[in-house]
Parts: C-alpha cells; structure tokens; sequence
C-alpha cells in the first residue's frame, strides 16, 4: 500500500506534469499555463499548513482508544464481504458531511424534535446508504472505547479504510472532531449536482475552501461505486433541451446505458461509474473521461469543458496513478479539515443517530411520522 502521511509529493512533480499537459491540453482559454503553474505552486504550500488551521491531530486517541482506526477497517471488511460498494457509498457519506456546516457528522442524525434530518434532503434521500454500517463500527468502538470517538471521526477513518481496502493509498487521518447537537436540510439541499455546469461545482467547492485541484482529485473517488440512472439518464436521450443524447458521451456507451435506463424509466436502475475496474480504486476514472466515458455530467465536463484548467489535471492524473493517489489523499485530508467542531463544542455521540439524551426509539418514531422527501441526486449514487 503507498501510505501518505504528509504533502512531500505534490511537489516538483505534480507541478512539472500539470505543466506540461497544460502546453497540449490548453489551446483556447482565458487560463495560461504559467497561471496554472502558479495555481498548483500555490496549491503545494497551502496544503503545508492545512493541518494547523483546526485543532486536529492523528495521535488524538492514542491513548483513549489506540485501536480506534483497526476498528473501523475490520468492520468495513466484514461488511464489504456482502456488500462491494460499501467502501464508495461510505466516503460519500464524509463528502456529503463535510459540505453541509462541515465535519460534525449531522448527515448521520435523524429526524427528532426540531432537527430536520439532512437524510431527507434531495441529494441523499434514496441514495445515500451506509448508515447500518456507520451504526455498526460505532457500537464496537463504543464497546472498547465508550463515550471516546465521534462520529464525524468515524466517517474520517472509514472513507481512508474504504479508499485502503479498495487497492488506493491510505493517509495518515487527522482527528479529534466532536459531534454536532443540529443539521441542515437547507444546506444539505444545496450539495454540488451532477446535473450543475463545472463552474458551479467548481464554486462550491471554493465556498468550503476547496480548489480546482482539489475538485478534480476528489471527483477521482467515482473510480469505485454506482450510479443511479436517475444521475445521468439527462444525458441519454434529450440533453439540455436539445431532443439529442450528450455529444460528449461515448456512443458505445450511450447505446449500453439506453438499454440499462430506458427513456420513461423509473430511474432506479445502477450501473458501474467506472467501466473497467468498478470496484478497485485506481486512476481509470481519469483515462474513462479521455474516452468520453464519464458516467455523470459533472463528471465528464472535467475533461470536456473546452479550455478548463481542469483538462490538463485530469490529463497528468490519468498519467500517473501515483500522483492521483498523491492528490487524493491531501485533498481527502484538506476535505475533512471543513470547519471541525474541536475543544468543548459540540458533543461525542453515544448513538451516531441522535443527540446525546435522546433515545433512538424516539428518533424513528418521528422519522416514521415525517415520512420521505421525493428524491433528487447528488454527484453520484454510490
């Protein structure tokens, strides 16, 4: 396994090769390469200091729970053994976190009392899953350690088992976060779309402090997963209003996808997000979208956005799997660094569902009560 434990490669490297793909893949953009040099040198000292703006730390619970990360790992094995996306649908749940009033793990709360669950929000209801399992790594962390790790720390540590166990790097994950008392459905509502252009995304992505770099490195975890049709059925058949599939969707695949999501389907249908290796973490997303084989619209736009300075990324990224996992890492790290309640804020929860004083008989009783919202999407159904 390559193990990152700090940015000591997104260096020379990363910068020579954004370069020089930049020189073939930029030919018409208000972007220059030498902007573009500035931009990743920038992007390698920022992620120097990443680690001091919250108070997190990797040897967090060293003493209260030093086998808190071997946890985590054996109950995603276990649970990989009958269920092979759960690793994608697990590092979902961190990014869909962390976007939302940042890494305080109010995705995992239910409806109770005045919180209205982020659950019911477009981009996650009936398509965001690994709940049972998030439960299930906090009941055995609860039994060798109770009342000591967070759940939002939980999410950390299981998007790195996920990325390890799936064949990608594993990174050293810095802890400490607490557990926040609210959610935000509102907010929640408002997680980056695959249906969105990439200059929308790339803005929501800026609004949490995240770059371009960050933006192509993490769409990079589509390499493993699902896609639900109803995240890209739009390109299939009338994209844009324009009574014809997306011209940058490979026609081989379109023809496999039309049968897969018929035009007056239900939606439900999945289908691989990566064609090749749908369940190994590797750099085949990048290669797919230089083959116009993107499953998302968001996904696609990286590389067929004419002038982006996504293009030439995405291009030194599907080069080099070393300086993927490389950028992946940092930017999971940088990820999970969103605004971390730290110190006395927030709380750890006992049950990752509810607030602390509150039982989770009554949190069901309410969700039951609230019944569901009607279900949009979000970047990907994994």
């Amino acid at each position: 396994r390559q193990i990152i434990s700090k940015p000591k490669y997104l260096s020379k490297l990363f910068i020579v090769s954004i370069y020089n793909n930049c020189q073939m893949a930029v030919t018409s953009s208000s972007t220059t390469c030498d902007g573009l040099f500035i931009i990743s040198l920038l992007v390698i000292v920022s992620s120097l200091f990443v680690t001091s703006s919250a108070q997190l730390n990797a040897t967090f619970y060293s003493g209260t729970c030093p086998n808190a990360s071997a946890i985590v790992r054996t109950t995603i094995q276990q649970a990989l053994q009958s269920d092979p996306r759960i690793g994608a649908s697990l590092i979902r749940l961190h990014f869909h976190d962390c976007f939302v009033n940042g890494c305080d793990g109010s995705l995992l709360l239910d409806d109770s009392g005045s919180i209205q669950s982020e659950k019911n929000a477009a981009p996650n209801v009936n398509s965001t899953r690994g709940f049972n399992v998030v439960d299930n790594i906090k009941t055995a962390l609860e039994n060798a350690c109770p009342g000591i790790v967070s759940c939002s720390d939980v999410l950390a540590l299981a998007s790195e088992a996920s990325v390890s166990l799936a064949g990608g790097p594993t990174w050293t994950v810095l802890l400490g976060r607490r557990d926040g008392l609210t959610a935000n459905l509102a907010g929640a509502n408002s997680l980056p779309s695959p249906f969105e252009g990439l200059n929308n995304i790339t803005s929501k992505f800026s609004a949490v402090g995240l770059n371009t770099t960050d933006l192509v490195a993490l769409s990079g975890a589509h390499t493993f997963g699902r896609g639900q049709c109803v995240t890209f059925n739009n390109r299939l058949f009338n994209f844009n209003g324009t009574g014809n599939p997306d011209p940058t969707l490979n026609s081989t695949l379109l023809s496999s996808l039309q049968q897969i999501c018929p035009q007056n389907g239900s939606g439900s249908g999945i289908t691989n997000l990566d064609l090749s290796t749908p369940d190994a973490f590797d750099n085949n997303y990048f290669t797919n979208l230089q083959r116009n084989n993107g499953l998302l619209q968001s996904d696609q736009e990286l590389f067929s956005d004419t002038g982006s300075a996504t293009i030439a990324i995405v291009t030194s990224l599907a080069s080099n799997q070393t300086l993927f996992f490389e950028a992946f890492a940092q930017s999971m790290i940088k990820m999970g660094n969103i605004s971390p309640l730290t110190g006395n804020s927030g709380e750890i929860r006992l049950d990752c569902k509810v607030v602390n004083g509150q039982s989770a008989t009554e949190a069901e009783d309410i969700q039951l009560q609230s019944g569901s919202v009607e279900g949009g999407a979000s970047l990907a159904d994994m």
